[in-house]
């Protein structure tokens, strides 16, 4: 039959042929993306909703910091605080709207963590994060007191998030999970090293 034609409708018909197929396999491409994206329990979920909500609180005392440090040194660290962790919870909340999951953990904090639950506070605080009561006090506080326990503080806050990075390191193979995971510990660690040195310069220990 093909041969009947004339070979300007074979030239149409091979045109609409191949972006028929085109269409296929971007559409069948787009279908496996979607179902290879990370579920509801997994590591990459669990670390993206709860590393937002630590890096929530952590946006919150760098705020304070950048706003009432008392030397400029602190109030570097709590803008570069403040606005890194910002655009990774950004980053985050992006991905859980590709992966079309909720930003609320069906498992409870920190479920997706190999000690799971466990390694909650007594009173359901994530690794790291401040009590109410301590961020009354930051509140609170004025000058060196007030930059001592900021650096005290957020040190603490940090090494609860580096353990969280080191497990999504570990349990993950989403390049981007892995990369931006990677980059919060290179980060985090040297802002701990700087905030070290501060809290030495104040005579005071993390």
């Amino acid at each position: 039959m093909f041969e009947t034609w004339s070979p300007r409708v074979r030239l149409i018909a091979g045109a609409l042929a191949a972006i028929l197929l085109l269409g296929l396999g971007f559409a069948g491409g787009w279908i496996y993306k979607q179902l290879d994206v990370p579920g509801d329990h997994s590591a990459e979920a669990g670390f993206a909703r709860d590393m937002s909500l630590h890096h929530t609180q952590a946006v919150e005392m760098a705020m304070f910091a950048y706003r009432k440090g008392s030397s400029e040194a602190v109030r570097t660290v709590g803008y570069d605080i403040a606005t890194g962790q910002q655009f990774q919870i950004g980053q985050m909340q992006a991905w859980l709207e590709d992966w079309h999951l909720s930003p609320v953990p069906p498992d409870g904090k920190m479920a997706w963590m190999p000690d799971g639950p466990s390694s909650l506070l007594p009173d359901g605080r994530m690794p790291g994060m401040a009590s109410d009561e301590e961020l009354n006090r930051l509140k609170a506080a004025e000058g060196k007191a007030f930059d001592v326990l900021f650096l005290q503080l957020m040190v603490r806050h940090h090494l609860g998030g580096i353990h969280m990075a080191e497990e999504v390191v570990r349990l993950s193979d989403e390049d981007e999970v892995v990369s931006l995971a990677q980059s919060m510990l290179r980060v985090q660690q040297g802002e701990i090293n700087l905030m070290n040195k501060l809290l030495a310069d104040l005579g005071a220990s993390a």
